[in-house]
Formats: C-alpha cells, structure tokens, sequence
C-alpha cells in the first residue's frame, strides 16, 4: 500500500469506511499535506476555542472562582498594606498595591533565610535589619542583595488564592 499522506481524501474515507484504515489513518488523510498549509492552500489560522473548553490553569472565567489554595480574604489585606501568610505550607508575605490588585512573595530573607514580617508597603527581616518594598520584593537596604521570590496568587471574588 503506499504512504498515507500520498492517498486521497476519497481513497482514505472510502477505506477508513471499510475498516481496512484505522482512524488515526482517516485523520491523517483529511489534514493538509503539509503542516504550514490549509485545505485551501492558505497558511493556517489560529484553531478554533470552543466555547465548552476550559479556562487555561492559572485563569479563570470572569464569573468562575479561580483554582487553587485559598490564602486569605482580599478585605484582610489593607490597600497599600501587607499581611503575613502561608501558601502551600511555607511562609509568605501578601500585600494589595492598589486596589484589587494582589502581589505574594516567600517570607524567607535572601540574605540568611530568617523569616520576614510583613510592616505595611515594606517588608523587614528582623535577623540583620534588610527591608524590601511590599509592591515588588526589591531590596530597600540590605545586607540582602536579591530581591524576594515572587509567588502567583490571584483575586477570586472576595479571596485570595494561589495561582498555579
């Protein structure tokens, strides 16, 4: 028999009818000879989202809660302010730059590891006295030198979760 990809479309469902092709076979036959080209000779579009599909991890529909460990409540979270937290059972520091927009970060100073406490738009580490800016993690004055990891977490509704 020869290649697949050498058969026609009416060969291929005429066969695939018959069950002497299987039907990764008939899928093969009905896509375009080559992957940069459409039935039509065109270059492809973007594929189609079906309306039924699922929101991509790490977002959600606007109407549906966001998946992922509920960290705290978006009102616990003053605007302009911090709070200490735990995401996934470590350590971590939430804080609300503006208004219903969240940023989280680990509590674990880059200079030795202490545990940092979240103080309004900063962050101290009560080990060697390094400060870091609540809004971005940056260093504010050291001894630490790098910035504080950044953690995804989103708004859900009233709620503030881990992002995945």
């Amino acid at each position: 028999m020869t290649d697949a990809t050498e058969l026609s479309r009416r060969t291929v469902l005429t066969l695939g009818s018959t069950g002497a092709i299987g039907s990764a076979l008939v899928l093969a036959g009905c896509s375009p000879s080559s992957p940069s080209e459409s039935p039509t000779g065109n270059p492809p579009s973007s594929p189609p989202v079906a309306e039924s599909d699922p929101p991509s991890p790490g977002s959600a529909a606007p109407d549906a809660p966001a998946v992922g460990e509920d960290v705290a409540a978006l009102a616990d979270v003053a605007v302009g302010g911090s709070i200490d937290a735990k995401i996934n059972g470590e350590p971590a520091l939430i804080a609300q730059p503006t208004a219903g927009q969240v940023v989280a970060f680990s509590a674990i100073c880059t200079h030795q590891q202490c545990v940092v406490a979240a103080a309004g738009d900063e962050f101290h580490c009560p080990c060697h006295g390094s400060a870091f800016d609540a809004t971005t993690g940056d260093v504010l004055n050291g001894p630490a030198l790098e910035p504080l990891r950044p953690i995804r977490v989103a708004v859900s509704g009233d709620r503030i979760v881990a992002a995945s």
